[in-house]
């Protein structure tokens, strides 16, 4: 991808930018053969942004000729407006006040230069900010009264730099064009930019090392520059054009904001926060499924008013389900009234509604893996042994949490079961989901739909090998060109 730095005056540019063409705002905003690229991302550092001006009209050309720009119209229109800047002061003023609470002045200067401040102790300040208002430099003025409260922020241009910071801007400005993202030689064979969000530290991760080198392979071949990032790197989710999260996602969590973001700023996004929604809430998707008419377990959606009712309703033992549990984390098999009523008290405590099933034991759960309404894999997921379900988590032995796994082909899949996984999937919408089936008595049961399915090498993969990982890359990348094109 062709990186533009568009400056009032190309030869008074003194910061080093790997493999990027620093250009004059007059060129960029005249000269044809810039409208005519495609893939390119322009870092927009004008003299000004007010409306109208160069600097305003380079960011607005830019999105009208679908380049990447920084900063965006929006932000350059958020920035002037005095409502968004007093939100902005309420949402973070916990950690105004921490980082404001040395300074003896009534007044302080925050510089923030690619989201970065000399003074460590203000760097994760600096980092919100720039989160919310992605400009290279930004200048926040606080004002103390009773507490500290921001009371504007603006853009400025390099010229408004203090000589004392110069060296330290160098140096972020090298750190931050030097990425290997920004850093490739003028011949780069990669059009995109692709962010996979991870959690180094997390102990069941929706894909294992292997799987997460083979998805950065089939990337770069599809013509993805490829960058690994964590839940630090909020900030920096404009700099992509898709994000595919590989780290077990939660609604109230920083995975989904992730994804909410993604969507805001245009990125083709796996999964997309409607599906997160939708399939880490199964009283949602019990009622979902209840209006469609899909067969489920006996189910009950269990209240303070009617939890007396279950024993009744569905008999013991019986299944409860907190209603964002995944990883069959979260859901208990109950065998006794009294244990029947201690998790109810438990769970309730947690969640208003809770969802209890009938007890449908079973050798092995199917897996249907769906991406955009069409089958990708199928799996037969045993019970761990000794246990009820696939995964039992009492055990101390990794190897001992989870049961075996059969991966076939879809055309060894039962008609019924694959019919139920795609019209249970069309109700949630396109992406990537793996639903979970199981047969009782030759019948299918749909038991839940999951967002972010796991997809490890030597399991998921094992019938369609690469496959499987450039299958999903491409729908990616179809979900970037498509909105292109229609834009």
């Amino acid at each position: 991808m062709k990186k533009l730095i568009v400056v009032n005056n190309p030869r008074a540019w003194t910061l080093e930018a790997a493999s990027a063409e620093v250009i004059s705002t007059r060129d960029y905003l005249t000269d044809p053969a810039y409208a005519r690229l495609r893939n390119v991302r322009v870092f927009n550092l004008s003299r000004e942004y007010r409306y109208q001006s160069k600097g305003y009209y380079v960011s607005l050309l830019a999105e009208a000729r679908g380049h990447k720009v920084i900063p965006s119209v929006k932000t350059i229109q958020d920035l002037k407006t005095p409502a968004i800047v007093r939100i902005i002061s309420d949402e973070l003023d916990d950690l105004i006040q921490r980082s404001l609470r040395h300074i003896k002045s009534d007044t302080f200067v925050l510089s923030i230069y690619f989201g970065e401040n000399v003074a460590k102790q203000h760097h994760r300040l600096a980092q919100e900010l720039y989160r919310l208002f992605q400009a290279p430099f930004l200048r926040a003025r606080f004002t103390r009264s009773k507490q500290w409260t921001l009371q504007s922020i603006r853009a400025i241009s390099m010229s408004e730099i203090p000589e004392a910071h110069l060296d330290f801007v160098r140096e972020t400005a090298r750190h931050y064009f030097g990425r290997q993202r920004y850093g490739r030689i003028p011949a780069d064979p990669f059009i995109y930019d692709l962010a996979i969000l991870v959690n180094p530290n997390e102990p069941a991760p929706p894909s294992n090392k292997k799987a997460l080198a083979r998805f950065a392979e089939a990337a770069e071949q599809a013509g993805f520059s490829v960058e690994f990032i964590t839940r630090d790197d909020y900030s920096r989710i404009g700099e992509f054009d898709a994000l595919f999260i590989r780290e077990t996602t939660s609604v109230n969590h920083h995975t989904y904001r992730f994804a909410r973001r993604a969507q805001s700023e245009g990125l083709a996004v796996i999964d997309d926060p409607d599906a997160i929604l939708r399939c880490t809430n199964k009283v949602y998707l019990a009622e979902l499924m209840q209006n469609a008419r899909i067969r489920t377990p006996k189910t009950m959606i269990v209240h303070a008013e009617n939890r007396d009712a279950v024993e009744a309703t569905l008999g013991l033992p019986c299944v409860l389900k907190l209603p964002d549990s995944s990883f069959s984390q979260g859901v208990v098999k109950t065998t006794t009234p009294e244990q029947l009523q201690s998790e109810l008290t438990r769970m309730l405590a947690q969640s208003d509604l809770v969802i209890a099933q009938t007890y449908s034991p079973t050798p092995f759960d199917w897996r249907i893996g769906v991406l955009d309404g069409q089958p990708l894999y199928a799996c037969k997921y045993f019970m761990a042994k000794g246990h009820w379900q696939i995964y039992d988590w009492t055990k101390k032995k990794t190897d001992d949490i989870e049961g075996d796994v059969e991966t076939l082909p879809i055309a060894e899949v039962p008609e019924a079961v694959l019919r139920m996984a795609l019209r249970a999937t069309r109700l949630i919408g396109n992406g990537l989901f793996g639903v979970d089936i199981k047969d009782i008595d030759g019948k299918p049961y749909l038991i839940e739909i999951n967002d972010n399915p796991s997809l490890d090498a030597g399991v998921e993969d094992a019938v369609l090998g690469d496959a499987l990982y450039a299958r999903i890359i491409q729908a990616l990348k179809y979900r970037i060109e498509h909105r292109r094109a229609a834009g």
